[in-house]
């Protein structure tokens, strides 16, 4: 046990506009889990009444409150000195959390000594899998034995639920802020491996995610623009100038092949509107690879 504390788990749940779904998932995390927690949440200037709902809802959690939004991986890191249980669990708002998953996850971690930071099986909400375990990096293929060695043979697991040695956590620098949204979960995992622990996934333990409600806002372009340029973030820092080159190459000609099909297919789509929305993600593609072409590396 922690010498400071008696606290099994530090839950840091990081919320933006979520008061539909924070009291569900904190009454998840409060109600049956079998080892003793702590609950931070940090509220990135929510503007829907989330963190009034946390503080009148849920009067043991530590809530802080910040004046902008400062995105996922700061917003975590500034906790992270405050944490004082044996393991940390990153946990999103848009989840629900099965009784006795952290007991489960908590008992995985201390099974598994050489495992740095596991997630356990993620669902959605009818009950069905939801893929949360990757064993390749984006554009991995592209890079020619970069990242051979690297300890384990999970690469990522989801960043809905994570649960991760505190010890670790802070030796490594906490997430990589340059991250604002996307690609933080990938970029830790791969740091944790590269400091010789391994990814872990807990199936005896079950979380429920309902995903995507931190975009309610933004189109699907929009989301996507997010999510590649997040990805070309991950590349720039762990990948070769000349596989990210070939990256950037396998991209444009994708979407240049994929935007030609469907202009040449979309006056006899049976799904019209599927069909366009596939175009505009594809043309988003298309002027986030131009983008990172004329920066220069």
């Amino acid at each position: 046990m922690n010498a400071v504390t008696d606290k099994e788990i530090s839950v840091v749940i990081v919320s933006y506009n979520t008061t539909d779904l924070i009291g569900g998932c904190l009454a998840s995390v409060e109600e049956g889990q079998g080892v003793t927690l702590e609950i931070f949440v940090v509220d990135n200037a929510s503007t829907d009444g989330s963190a009034e709902a946390v503080r009148k809802g849920f009067p043991a959690v530590h809530l802080v409150e910040n004046p902008e939004n400062r995105g996922f991986g700061a917003a975590n890191n500034q906790v992270l000195s405050q944490c004082r249980g044996r393991y940390l669990v990153l946990l999103n708002p848009d989840t629900v959390v099965s009784p006795g998953a952290f007991r489960e996850m908590a008992a995985y971690m201390d099974a598994h000594p050489r495992v740095g930071l596991a997630g356990p099986r993620i669902t959605n909400p009818d009950g069905s899998h939801q893929d949360s375990v990757s064993f390749r990096y984006p554009g991995q293929k592209h890079t020619a034995g970069e990242l051979d060695g690297l300890a384990g043979s999970i690469a990522c697991v989801m960043g809905a639920c994570q649960i991760v040695r505190p010890e670790l956590m802070k030796r490594i620098g906490g997430f990589d802020e340059d991250f604002f949204m996307y690609g933080e979960d990938q970029d830790l995992c791969l740091r944790i491996r590269r400091s010789g622990y391994e990814i872990g996934y807990v199936e005896s333990a079950v979380v429920v995610h309902h995903g995507g409600k931190s975009e309610r806002g933004s189109t699907p372009p929009e989301v996507w623009k997010k999510k590649m340029n997040a990805e070309y973030l991950f590349y720039g820092k762990h990948y070769r100038t000349g596989s990210v080159r070939k990256i950037m190459k396998a991209h444009l000609a994708k979407a240049r092949w994929r935007l030609a099909i469907l202009g040449l297919s979309l006056p006899f789509a049976a799904d019209r509107a599927a069909a366009v929305g596939k175009m505009h993600k594809y043309r988003a593609l298309e002027e986030v690879v131009r983008q990172q072409r004329s920066r220069p590396r």
